[in-house]
């Protein structure tokens, strides 16, 4: 009903509605995955007085995949850029992509359409094209139709082939939903997911209970490790008490507060791992390992906190300037802290250490 873009004719509209009908399982799965964030993405819209129309970005850029990646090295639902979305203001770093938060990314990309419709002189189509493609290819194309005489409407202008589809992709869609030619699956018109303030990170101990937090929150790359995000946490409706009793049993923690450690030559997971009173499990969660294959010179997240006391026990071949390589620490510190005036060592004896932060 809140439609607002003429109906077009052009042939490749046309060829696109064939297309939708022709795929009536499309829909289905895009609306399943659509069900959690449309509600949001159109009251987004609505409070801006936009297009409704631009709602629908989204299933042309990513089909509604949280997780899309292009081998452009755009992210998320609205498939922002690197460099677009930070110079919208969102947060990617180690532990956090916020172009995978449906609360960031929507912002980011109704605050650059916006731009682009004011930079287009207010024609959306060829806002949306520059979406696409970017504002200086659809400009360059704009002035080579003007300087050969040509209509600089959008189907007059020579762009790459990925987003001559693009707009016409959009416009068979709200042509389709206009005219009620498909069954697209319903989805209700009412809030399926609320925003909850998280003042600092988490790492999530109940994965049973808390994994829809994870698919309703991509954007933290090493999740269950909730860590230097975004203000907030995305929840289904009636979970924010539950959710905010859990963080209450919880100690609060930063990104800060957790130790980096660089491979070595002969480090394997295992070593590391039995080096540091951890699993492999552990390690491979919080730095998202398919495989336990790693490299000297990369760089592992241990799920140990910065400035933590452990008890090392010596080991045949072990010595203070051993100990202290593998621990990242000083020879001075490993003896300060365990109040020794000379470097001999026994099999046995107990040390103790501070991770450096």
């Amino acid at each position: 009903m809140q439609l607002s873009f003429p109906l077009s004719e052009h042939k490749r509209v046309s060829d696109r509605i064939r297309w939708y009908k022709q795929q009536p399982h499309y829909m289905t799965i895009i609306s399943e995955r659509a069900e959690p964030f449309l509600y949001y993405i159109v009251t987004e819209v609505e409070k801006r007085g936009l297009p409704l129309e631009l709602a629908l970005v989204p299933l042309f850029e990513s089909d509604f995949n949280t997780r899309a990646y292009s081998n452009k090295h755009a992210s998320g639902l609205w498939q922002l850029t690197p460099l677009i979305a930070k110079h919208y203001g969102v947060i990617i770093n180690d532990w956090y992509d916020g172009r995978l938060d449906i609360v960031e990314s929507t912002r980011a990309a109704l605050d650059f359409l916006t731009y682009l419709h004011t930079r287009f002189d207010g024609n959306w189509f060829h806002a949306i094209a520059a979406y696409n493609a970017g504002e200086g290819r659809v400009a360059q194309a704009i002035r080579r139709n003007q300087r050969a005489g040509k209509p600089t409407d959008f189907f007059s202008l020579r762009l790459p082939k990925e987003t001559r589809h693009f707009v016409p992709k959009l416009l068979a869609a709200a042509a389709l939903l206009h005219e009620g030619e498909i069954d697209f699956p319903t989805i209700a018109n009412q809030q399926v997911i609320e925003l909850v303030p998280m003042r600092a990170g988490v790492v999530i101990d109940d994965l049973e209970t808390w994994r829809e937090v994870g698919e309703l929150n991509p954007g933290y790359r090493r999740f269950p490790a909730m860590l230097s995000g975004s203000q907030h946490v995305l929840l289904r409706l009636n979970h924010a008490q539950k959710w905010q009793q859990y963080l209450d049993s919880m100690p609060q923690i930063h990104s800060e507060q957790w130790q980096s450690y660089t491979i070595r030559n002969g480090d394997s997971l295992s070593v590391i791992a039995e080096r540091f009173a951890l699993s492999v499990t552990d390690i491979k969660t919080f730095n998202q390992l398919k495989t336990s294959r790693i490299r000297a010179g990369d760089k592992l997240i241990l799920p140990i906190p910065a400035e933590q006391q452990i008890e090392y026990q010596v080991k045949s071949g072990d010595s203070l300037w051993r100990i202290a390589r593998a621990f990242n620490v000083s020879v001075q510190k490993l003896k300060q802290w365990n109040g020794l005036s000379r470097s001999n060592l026994s099999i046995g004896d107990t040390l103790t250490i501070f991770l450096a932060p």
